[in-house]
């Protein structure tokens, strides 16, 4: 009987249950707040970066910037934010905004019909002698052409919950825009045509 007595005793003390649930909640929440951390430091960055990609879209639009004054530029900018980062920039230019990312236009198409193939004849818009699916020149371009501009941001995560979960060590941040460069000088909109 004492028996049966203790083990109801047993079954009404709730002693002890706080320090069960505490011990329960405290991972999960632990791993909201440093997911929410991550995720916060994460949109510093991207708005970080944004405004370098901006600042340095400017310095080139307006004539006299070399693209490695600009690269240096950029890196010196988003190092004093993550000293651990990797830091890549593109700079390609155009003719016009239609033509950013766009192939070279293929002028003479032989069959198969759609795609370049030897035999057809394409404008050359770079000026390498290649067809390429993306027509950019390397750099900033002349007066009134349109500059594309990219910069990416390789950085380790700043709390290791991403690595709990399995993912990558490191969070990629890509930025781009499109502005057009100033009439600084005359301009140059010859395409040579390649058969």
């Amino acid at each position: 009987m004492s028996r049966r007595l203790s083990l109801r005793a047993l079954g009404g003390d709730a002693r002890g249950a706080t320090i069960v649930e505490f011990a329960i909640v405290v991972p999960v929440l632990a791993m909201l707040l440093l997911g929410t951390l991550d995720l916060g430091y994460r949109s510093y960055v991207t708005s970080i970066v944004q405004g370098a990609l901006h600042e340095a879209a400017r310095m080139a639009t307006v004539g006299g910037v070399s693209t490695s004054q600009i690269q240096t530029h950029v890196q010196n900018r988003l190092h004093e934010f993550s000293r651990n980062a990797t830091i890549t920039t593109t700079t390609r230019s155009y003719s016009d905004f239609s033509g950013v990312n766009v192939p070279e236009t293929i002028t003479q198409d032989t069959a198969p019909v759609g795609t370049y193939n030897s035999g057809d004849c394409f404008q050359d818009a770079n000026g390498n002698g290649t067809y390429d699916l993306d027509r950019g020149r390397g750099g900033l371009g002349g007066a009134e052409d349109v500059v594309f501009f990219e910069v990416t941001m390789t950085y380790p995560h700043i709390v290791p919950v991403g690595t709990l979960l399995g993912w990558s060590n490191n969070v990629t941040v890509r930025q781009n825009t499109v502005l057009r460069n100033q009439p600084y000088a005359g301009r140059n909109t010859n395409v040579t045509v390649i058969c």
